[in-house]
């Protein structure tokens, strides 16, 4: 008999019955009393990728991009107005299924967007732009004529307004298939401080919820156009003089 053999055999064995019985103690087991409630405090599994402090990790035009007060900081000033939108990109990876929170901050004049499953593209209006993206965008403006929808910068464009869910084939228009409220109520939780985002993409369901209501949702059908997975970017716009502020950003990979 191989008793070497057998040792890692029966090892294996013994950490799967292991593994087995925390699962079974850890499932919950419902009651019919029981009812969906929201969790207290932070889910597990977020990691933050954004330290707060430096920009460690992201890669960006230092023109435009700082870490001031705790924030990952974009501005353009009069003195630096820009022809083309530009980005500062996460450098930890390219996730696919994912749920991504951060809050953001912006001034009434503003416009970004946080980009995921994204690559860089060049950019014909100025070339010397290393940061521009193409991809799912969870859209913001400091007006909130945009904010929450999903835009595809440099794609298929608007892909779900705010308040809609939709389906895409690429053979004709977004579908509207099901409504998640009304766009101008929907924009009434949206304040002029800071504000929560959290984004989940599974598959080719893309989920956008804003303070905790649901802003769109895609079902993104389309085997050409649709990317399952990619980088992920803060925006500053084309327009005048901004200001955007990201805080606390944390990923969970599914």
């Amino acid at each position: 008999m191989n008793i070497t053999g057998r040792r890692p055999f029966l090892a294996s064995i013994v950490s799967g019955l292991a593994t087995a019985r925390l699962i079974a103690q850890e499932r919950f087991v419902p009651k019919q009393s029981d009812r969906p409630e929201p969790f207290a405090g932070e889910e597990p599994g977020f990691e933050p990728i954004f330290d707060g402090k430096t920009l460690d990790g992201w890669e960006g035009d230092p023109k435009y991009w700082r870490v001031e007060g705790g924030a990952l900081t974009g501005e353009i000033t009069p003195e630096t107005v820009i022809k083309s939108n530009t980005f500062i990109i996460w450098r930890g990876g390219a996730p696919k299924d994912f749920e991504l929170k951060v809050d953001y901050r912006i001034t009434s004049g503003g416009n970004s967007g946080i980009n995921y499953r994204s690559m860089v593209v060049p950019d014909p209006v100025t070339p010397a732009n290393k940061f521009a993206m193409r991809g799912y965008q969870f859209d913001i403006d400091g007006a909130n004529r945009y904010t929450g929808q999903n835009y595809e910068e440099k794609g298929r464009l608007f892909l779900a307004l705010r308040g809609q869910v939709t389906r895409i084939t690429g053979t004709r228009k977004p579908i509207s298939i099901s409504s998640t409220g009304d766009s101008k109520e929907l924009a009434g939780f949206i304040t002029n401080g800071w504000n929560s985002c959290h984004l989940i993409a599974r598959g080719n369901v893309l989920t956008h919820l804003l303070n905790g209501h649901l802003m769109c949702m895609v079902f993104d059908d389309d085997p050409v156009g649709r990317k399952s997975d990619g980088l992920i970017g803060v925006q500053v716009h084309v327009g005048g003089p901004m200001k955007v502020e990201y805080r606390q950003f944390r990923l969970k990979n599914l």
